[in-house]
C-alpha cells in the first residue's frame, strides 16, 4: 500500500547543513524522549503524550521554534505539536520546552505530507501554521515549494469545521501564488474577504521575519477557515 495518500512522494523540506550547538546538542540527548513524539504510520493518540486534552494547533516548519515557543507559553488552553527535520531547531525548542516545563508543546522530526496524511485523522485539527516557508523562487523549482493544491487539499480535510488554516511569506510572488491555491480550495473561506490578506495577523514576529523586515521585504499572512465538509 502507497503510505503516501496523496499519490506521490512530496517532501515539505530540504535537509540544509548546519551545525547544532553545545547547548542544543545537549538538548537533543537529555530531551528528546520527554518532548519528541516518534512517527509511525498510524493515527496518533494525542491523549498519550499531552497531559490534558485541549484544542490542537500543528506548525508546520517552525524553524528554530522562537515564535512556537513564544505561542506555547502565551496559550496554555490550547495544546501544540510543531513539525520540523532541523535538528538544531529542534534542539533549540527543546531547550525553551524543559526551561519553562511546558506540558502542552511537543515536536515531530519527520517529513510533515506523511505526519499530516497518516498521523492524523479527518477533522481532528484546530489550527494549521505555516510561517516563511521556502519561496523557491527560481521558476524551475517552483514545483518544490509546500504550498501546493494538493496539500492544501489534505491540509483542509484534517481541520475541525471552524479550523483555522494561516499561512505567511515576505515573497510577494509567493504571497499571489499562496492565495490562488488557498482560495480554488472549496473547504476554506479568507476570513479578510476574498484576495485580501490579512492585514494585523494575531501571532509573534519571527527572527527570520525580522531579518527581512531589515532588508525592506514586506509580510503577507493569510488566514482562511474551513466551512463545510
Amino acid at each position: 500500500m502507497n503510505p503516501n495518500p496523496l499519490g506521490r512522494n512530496i517532501r515539505s523540506f530540504v535537509i540544509r547543513a548546519s551545525r547544532a550547538t553545545d547547548s542544543q546538542r545537549k538538548a537533543l540527548e537529555q530531551h528528546w524522549d520527554a518532548h519528541v513524539i516518534p512517527y509511525n504510520m498510524a493515527h496518533l493518540e494525542l491523549d498519550n503524550y499531552f497531559a490534558e486534552p485541549k484544542p490542537l494547533t500543528i506548525e508546520i516548519g517552525f524553524g528554530m521554534g522562537d515564535s512556537l515557543l513564544e505561542m506555547a507559553v502565551a496559550e496554555p488552553q490550547s495544546n501544540f505539536l510543531g513539525i520540523e527535520v532541523h535538528r538544531p531547531g529542534v534542539g533549540k525548542l527543546l531547550h525553551g520546552i524543559a526551561r519553562h516545563n511546558l506540558q502542552n508543546l511537543k515536536i515531530m522530526c519527520h517529513d510533515a505530507t506523511e505526519v499530516i496524511s497518516n498521523c492524523f485523522e479527518k477533522q481532528s485539527v484546530d489550527r494549521l501554521l505555516i510561517f516563511f516557508p521556502d519561496p523557491w523562487p527560481k521558476k524551475r523549482h517552483q514545483k518544490r515549494r509546500i504550498i501546493q493544491t494538493e496539500f492544501v487539499e489534505l491540509l483542509a480535510t484534517r481541520l475541525v469545521v471552524g479550523g483555522l488554516l494561516h499561512l505567511a511569506t515576505d515573497w510577494e510572488e509567493y504571497a499571489l501564488h499562496m492565495m490562488e491555491v488557498l482560495e480554488g480550495e472549496s473547504t476554506l473561506t479568507n476570513c479578510s474577504d476574498a484576495g485580501r490578506y490579512w492585514d494585523n495577523p494575531a501571532r509573534p514576529e519571527t527572527k527570520f521575519e525580522q531579518r527581512g523586515r531589515r532588508l525592506g521585504h514586506d509580510v503577507w499572512d493569510l488566514l482562511f477557515k474551513r466551512v463545510s465538509l
